[in-house]
């Protein structure tokens, strides 16, 4: 998705091959792209009977919707846009980043809201209703940011406490769902049972994780893992 003072641009842009074309050079928009990229990015396989016919009548389209100073190059192109020019994946990706080193920094108000942001930009898919390589990619991808921003998001939480314990318990689950060997899931859904008092929950969750471990991949949880169930053992005992 791409806004210019707060409008989706590719809703001005008539039918799938026009969004995709737009799509791609917001994406690639740091280079300049050559056509035989272009008309492989929108047709891929299903080349028109004249491809690079098809492809200046949607590069007039695309001049039309946006301005001709949007587009530079004749040969490579490559979209300018303006300075409050937003697009998804580069604000899913600045955000994570700004998360991420939070986390790190213990800056834990700032990684609860970069988190926040990741977490809700990466999760709208990337040009719904289109398939091509390119795009499976670049879903991927926001699929992983996704993954990230629930990490941080939980991790967040369990550091600041108090009521945001209950949105951190939700964002540990939800991570432990769409990457559910990923152990960071588990172990913050672990912290965040454990700072609600709920000990022995806590504890069922590391027992989860060791079923399933033990049953789909013949493994144990790592060694910090074991030994957060060693201290949760000892305070479920005192």
């Amino acid at each position: 998705m791409v806004r210019i003072d707060g409008d989706r641009v590719e809703e001005t842009l008539p039918g799938a091959q026009g969004r995709l074309l737009l799509g791609f050079l917001a994406l690639n928009r740091a280079r300049f792209v050559g056509r035989d990229e272009l008309v492989e990015a929108i047709w891929g396989e299903r080349l028109p009977s004249a491809p690079e016919t098809a492809l200046r009548a949607l590069l007039s389209k695309l001049r039309a919707a946006l301005g001709a100073e949007r587009l530079e190059g004749k040969t490579d192109l490559r979209l300018v846009l303006p300075s409050g020019a937003q697009i998804d994946v580069e604000t899913a990706s600045e955000a994570i980043h700004n998360a991420d080193a939070a986390v790190a920094q213990r800056d834990w108000r700032r990684a609860w809201v970069a988190s926040h942001i990741a977490v809700n930009v990466a999760r709208r898919q990337f040009l719904a209703g289109h398939e091509a390589t390119w795009i499976d990619e670049q879903r991927r991808e926001m699929e992983d940011v996704h993954a990230a921003g629930l990490e941080a998001l939980a991790a967040a939480g369990v550091g600041l406490g108090g009521p945001e314990l209950d949105l951190a318990e939700r964002a540990a689950r939800q991570l432990i769902k769409v990457a559910p060997f990923r152990e960071s899931g588990h172990r913050l859904l672990m912290e965040t049972l454990a700072a609600e008092g709920n000990v022995a929950e806590a504890l069922l969750a590391y027992e989860a994780l060791r079923t399933r471990l033990r049953e789909e991949l013949g493994i144990a949880p790592s060694s910090s893992l074991q030994e957060l169930h060693s201290e949760l053992l000892k305070r479920a005992g005192d």
